[in-house]
């Protein structure tokens, strides 16, 4: 079963291993890095290794069972 989380921007952008965080799948910045490392994280259905990636609102970031849609503030 997919698990939608939705979250609020705060400003233009955040960064993807922060939003790992931010959302309570990782509890540490690094861990969201070894996670995007591992190239299991996805935004908008491609694959996304670069750890500091800008997500911005309307950008969907998924890994596996989750799906965490950015929405603006």
């Amino acid at each position: 079963m997919t698990q939608q989380v939705d979250f609020e921007l705060r400003g233009e952008y955040v960064e993807l291993n922060q939003l790992l965080k931010l959302v309570g799948i990782v509890d540490s910045g690094g861990a969201g890095k070894a996670l995007v490392a591992s190239g299991e994280v996805k935004v908008d259905g491609k694959p996304e290794s670069r750890k500091t990636a800008k997500i911005r609102a309307g950008q969907v970031v998924s890994l596996g069972d989750v799906r965490i849609r950015v929405i603006a503030g």
